[in-house]
């Protein structure tokens, strides 16, 4: 149980010790100084402990926020001051620094008056300060003070400024003015009957999963259930992370729940308007996996970006963003125009309940492709006209773009080469191979161009990723695997091969996406012995196009399905195994506010 420590001389009429207590706090009192280190060593190592001022005014959501948080080891408020576990041990150094500074001041019963504020200064580490806009929180040196400092607070509305705080920052048209105005409300309503925000979640995919069941009838009443429920999933995947804002109840296995859960519900909606579309005669599964292809390859481009250019300064198409930023309008055209998955859940929704899956599929394909080319150029253009990362940033880049771009135990092999291509080498084997694909289909010149592209992919990591458009390998290594896959499984031209390419990159998709969730979350990189476990995405294009070209086209087909499930084996035990023991590890609550919805 989270501890408070009130310091100093009691306050008639102050309402802090109730207000701490309806925090979750179980709050002691310290005479003087050396009481209060006293009793801060007295809590478990292992238990939030806060000190707290008894000349604290401000509102509950002022404390709430900065005494409460999950995320930072260490944070402060004007007249308060916490430390989680990881943080405790600096708390401790700097009380005991604090203590021997004024030990010969006038005294331990007077020292304790603002001990919270002189305890914050002293800290050698960083501290989170809490941005608390309209709301008070202040320590009144006399009753005037304290008299103005309450009509302050009375004259916010504090449940206003909460509830507005719980919707993101930077969202989408369609979340902000469509889905937000009563999500929000729909997040505070879990909050006050105990509901968490993973069980919020988990709703969501078991709405979407039940949206997918109904596409997959084939039927128009089951089309427009889906739609319908589609867009029902979507409210609460804003909700839940409202209510992680709301109720600052973020936690590390919450933060992989919800990203892992948007990509599995989007995939199953896309399965099952395939398997709709089936049943009435009409084969999707090319453009259905297509999607996921676009859509994935979109994410890794941001990814990879963000990653790869971090610390860069600002040039040209940067300062053309920030004048655009200042006309409103434009902002809100850039940010649909890229179809976040606001906009992008919107648009399958409504397509679904009026139209078919293959004008759903195509209509999406456009918007996402569109929006890829968007993005991409304007990056380019940024990459081109600025320095590139260098220093400590350069390096931190690098490793991350090095365990984004997933290479195996045969691109390890190929580094004797010695080549050093960097983007030139990755965008050459991702031409041969998957240009082999379309031309030759199932052949040995495949299979020769697959091994090219194990050559360029070792290439292009033969040295470090710091180049201008070094953060396009990971993408190019994406739209290579998944491309490959596809026309390969398309070229069978057999009932199941496209289900199981689809159930393949799905799989591979997710490994993707963990790698992605644990650089975001500092975690580091999935383990060497997973990658090497399922083959490193050269290795994995190399055996698809192997199997293709040596294997009939039902036999590729089971090849195909026993793969997918044997790496959605593998990286589902690790992944979970991973951010369990993470989350029961007492690993630092992350909230990744992603893609933005």
């Amino acid at each position: 149980m989270p501890t408070a420590i009130l310091t100093g001389p009691p306050v008639p009429g102050s309402s802090l010790e109730g207000d701490l207590r309806s925090l979750g706090f179980d709050v002691r009192t310290a005479a003087g100084a050396a009481e209060a280190e006293t009793l801060l060593a007295g809590v478990p190592g292992e238990d939030r402990v806060a000190l707290v001022d008894t000349r604290f005014v401000g509102h509950v959501h002022a404390l709430r926020l900065g005494l409460t948080d999950p995320r930072f080891p260490l944070s402060a408020i004007p007249g308060a001051v916490t430390a989680q576990r990881s943080g405790r041990q600096a708390l401790t150094r700097a009380m005991a620094r604090e203590n021997s500074a004024s030990a010969q001041g006038a005294g331990n019963g007077t020292l304790v008056e603002g001990l919270p504020d002189r305890v914050t200064a002293a800290l050698d580490t960083d501290v989170h300060r809490p941005e608390l806009g309209s709301l008070v929180a202040a320590v009144p040196a006399d009753p005037q003070a304290r008299n103005e400092a309450r009509q302050a607070v009375a004259v916010v509305d504090e449940e206003a400024v909460r509830l507005r705080s719980a919707v993101k920052a930077r969202d989408g048209f369609f979340t902000t003015f469509c889905v937000s105005p009563y999500s929000r409300h729909l997040a505070r309503w879990c909050a006050r009957r105990g509901l968490t925000p993973n069980q919020v979640t988990t709703a969501s995919l078991l709405t979407a999963l039940i949206a997918a069941g109904c596409a997959a009838t084939g039927t128009r009443a089951g089309y427009v259930a889906a739609g319908v429920l589609l867009l029902a999933s979507f409210v609460l995947d804003c909700a839940d992370g409202q209510l992680a804002r709301y109720s600052l109840q973020y936690s590390t296995l919450g933060a992989w729940l919800d990203a892992t859960f948007d990509r599995a519900k989007e995939y199953a909606f896309y399965a099952g308007l395939a398997l709709g579309a089936a049943r009435d005669g009409d084969d999707v599964w090319a453009l259905a996996l297509g999607a996921i292809i676009l859509q994935s390859c979109r994410h890794v481009i941001d990814f990879s970006f963000a990653e790869g250019r971090a610390g860069s300064a600002g040039g040209p198409a940067a300062a053309l963003s920030g004048r655009l930023d200042r006309v409103g309008w434009t902002v809100w055209v850039r940010r649909m125009i890229v179809l976040p998955i606001g906009e992008r859940w919107a648009l399958i929704a409504v397509l679904t309940a009026v139209t078919t899956p293959r004008v759903t599929f195509w209509v999406l394909l456009a918007g996402c492709a569109f929006a890829a080319a968007y993005t991409t150029a304007g990056r380019v253009l940024r990459s081109v006209r600025r320095p590139a990362t260098d220093g400590d940033g350069a390096a931190r880049a690098a490793r991350a773009l090095a365990d984004l771009a997933d290479g195996g135990p045969l691109s390890a092999l190929a580094h004797r080469f010695r080549a050093r291509g960097g983007v030139a080498a990755a965008a050459l084997g991702a031409v041969l191979v998957t240009g082999s694909a379309l031309v030759w289909g199932a052949g040995w010149q495949t299979v020769l161009a697959a091994l090219a592209y194990v050559i360029c992919s070792a290439a292009a990591v033969g040295r470090p990723l710091t180049g201008r458009l070094d953060w396009l390998v990971p993408p190019l290594f994406r739209a290579a695997e998944y491309g490959t896959v596809l026309v390969l499984a398309a070229d069978a031209e057999v009932n199941g091969a496209l289900p199981a390419a689809y159930g393949l990159v799905s799989a591979v998709a997710y490994h993707h996406y963990d790698t992605v969730y644990r650089i975001r979350g500092d975690a580091g990189a999935p383990p060497r012995a997973l990658v090497r476990a399922i083959g490193g995405h050269e290795g994995r294009t190399l055996a698809v196009a192997v199997l293709a070209a040596v294997l009939t086209a039902s036999g590729f087909t089971v090849a195909l399905t026993a793969l997918a499930v044997a790496v959605a084996l593998v990286v589902l035990a690790e992944s979970i195994r991973f951010w369990v023991a993470a989350h029961q590890g007492g690993a630092p609550a992350v909230h990744d506010e992603g893609e933005p919805a």
